[in-house]
């Protein structure tokens, strides 16, 4: 969890998909920040503080997350297009 803390605190942008998204909750790191992932991971999301949606990819300040791997061509373009630094519509 270090690792995911120490990236954010770099303002280096953090991918995760499905069930990934609890990596941001342990860490402490997504109060208001809109996040997706696996339905099942909706309550510890807003317990966080974070605000989850069911969208196929959402990126909200370094956060690029997914549902599953059904949404990964989504997910993978819109993680490519943050990593590069450009706006992910």
């Amino acid at each position: 969890m270090v690792f995911v803390q120490d990236m954010v605190k770099a303002g280096k942008p953090v991918a995760a998909i499905c069930h990934g998204p609890w990596s941001l909750v342990e860490t402490g790191v997504i109060a208001g920040r809109r996040l997706t992932s696996w339905p099942s991971l909706r309550t510890d999301i807003q317990r966080a503080g974070g605000h989850w949606v069911d969208a196929e990819v959402v990126v909200d300040g370094p956060f690029v997350t997914s549902r599953s791997p059904k949404d990964l061509p989504a997910f993978c373009a819109a993680m490519i297009e943050h990593f590069a630094g450009q706006t992910v519509a």
